[in-house]
């Protein structure tokens, strides 16, 4: 992190080290997202808008994801649906 130019101790973001890049927020989870299972690398489609515009989706979802998904705590084992 340090060689990016990132503090370790205050990441802030999703952080993707991978083969001697970094990638941060939207190009982090897009580039997780395609090595999940299906649907999650459909998302890949995301990559044709610009950057700006995909790291402010990703930050509106990183707003209110626990309001949407719900938050587990460490340890905890969510209850099959």
């Amino acid at each position: 992190m340090r060689q990016a130019g990132l503090d370790p101790h205050q990441p802030g973001s999703l952080i993707l080290a991978e083969g001697g890049q970094v990638r941060l927020r939207s190009d982090a989870a897009l580039r997780i997202a395609r090595r999940l299972r299906a649907p999650w690398p459909i998302l890949g489609v995301f990559r044709i808008l610009p950057r700006p515009i995909r790291d402010t989706l990703y930050d509106w979802v990183a707003r209110n994801r626990y309001r949407w998904f719900g938050k587990v705590e460490p340890g905890e084992i969510p209850e099959a649906s």
